[in-house]
């Protein structure tokens, strides 16, 4: 049960931008045979999508609060993830699994407004891909 909750809590991390690695919590519990793959797979994507979740809630009503010194986005950040954003619209929301990128769009998404239903839907097939591309290639490498 811990190694579901911490793989959970390392992939919600992971999508803020506190520094967190949610892939090798993942493939050291696959290579353990505790857990059905699937189940790691759910596991790591629900946390990691939630955790988007958290950073489009902050885009959408928390911005007022951009100027505190504890914000967790810098200007230049939420700056580049609007340019990005505003260019290609929700359809950039399928790079959110990309490291360093995806979290600070997340956060754009809120800003902009974006639907919460296309924003989970993209979302979670972007994310979940990721760890389902991740789970092959760790076990092609064995």
């Amino acid at each position: 049960m811990f190694g579901l909750t911490g793989l959970f809590l390392a992939a919600f991390i992971a999508a803020t931008l506190l520094p967190a690695q949610s892939e090798a919590v993942l493939v050291a519990l696959m290579f353990s045979g505790l857990y059905p793959v699937w189940l790691l797979v759910t596991v790591a994507s629900i946390g990691n999508v939630l955790g988007s979740l958290v950073n489009w809630v902050m885009g959408r009503f928390l911005m007022r609060f951009s100027d505190h010194k504890r914000f967790p986005f810098t200007p230049a950040q939420i700056a580049r993830a609007q340019g990005w954003y505003g260019r290609w619209g929700w359809m950039s929301l399928w790079a959110s699994w990309v490291p360093v990128i995806g979290d600070p769009l997340t956060l754009a998404a809120g800003i902009m407004r974006e639907p919460l239903w296309r924003f989970l839907l993209v979302v979670t097939l972007a994310k979940s891909g990721r760890y389902i591309a991740l789970v092959m290639i760790a076990q092609a490498a064995v």
